[in-house]
């Protein structure tokens, strides 16, 4: 895993000299551009879980002749938990000075 943030990787080649060494980004801005990237990746990994699983619960439910749908409560349950964590890794923004400050004055 050489280039990733922390990988001790530098890059090398025409981006790497003296007029690209410093990142316009803060450390804690990376740091959390990372984190986002992980939270992402793993969200992407839980549908393909998510899916995989159910559809094989489905296919048992019709092996065993149809009967009640009981994959229906595995879908809505883990389907809910899903789309919270969804809502959370990509709609969730990070906390700004504004924030702080509108917060702040909210205290008054």
């Amino acid at each position: 895993m050489t280039g990733f943030i922390g990988s001790g990787h530098k890059p090398s080649g025409p981006a790497s000299g003296p007029e690209h060494s410093a990142s316009p980004w803060t450390a804690g801005q990376l740091e959390w551009a990372q984190a986002r990237i992980v939270r992402k990746r793993k969200l992407r990994a839980d549908v393909v879980a998510y899916a995989v699983i159910n559809v094989f619960l489905i296919g048992v439910w019709a092996v065993t002749g149809f009967g009640y749908f009981w994959p229906g409560w595995v879908l809505a349950g883990w389907g809910v938990l899903l789309l919270l964590d969804a809502w959370n890794v990509l709609y969730r923004r990070p906390i700004t000075d504004e924030d702080l400050d509108r917060e702040l004055r909210g205290l008054r």
